[in-house]
């Protein structure tokens, strides 16, 4: 993939699970959007230090925003949905 290219993923995530937004170690993107059906908190982590950061109840999105993650350092949304998959989705733009 190049420079500019738009990274994008919807899933299903299982009950109380988490998508996880790490692109390759070769790679680094900015996350713009990330999308919702249920209850999620946002993470920060590295892999050993999980820093919750925000949480939204509800469908939602987080719109226009430039979370920059790289192989090291990224994003896990968690589905606090302790019952149902839910769908979870972002989309950004891989700037190295």
């Amino acid at each position: 993939m190049a420079v500019g290219d738009v990274k994008s993923n919807i899933s299903s995530v299982s009950a109380n699970g988490y998508l996880t937004i790490q692109p390759p170690s070769n790679e680094e993107w900015v996350i713009h959007n990330i999308y919702h059906e249920y209850d999620i908190e946002l993470v920060l982590t590295d892999g050993t230090n999980n820093l919750v950061f925000d949480s939204d109840s509800g469908a939602g999105v987080y719109a226009k925003y430039a979370f920059h993650v790289t192989n090291s350092v990224y994003l896990k949304v968690h589905n606090k949905d302790t019952s149902n998959a839910r769908l979870i989705g972002y989309d950004g733009i891989q700037t190295k």
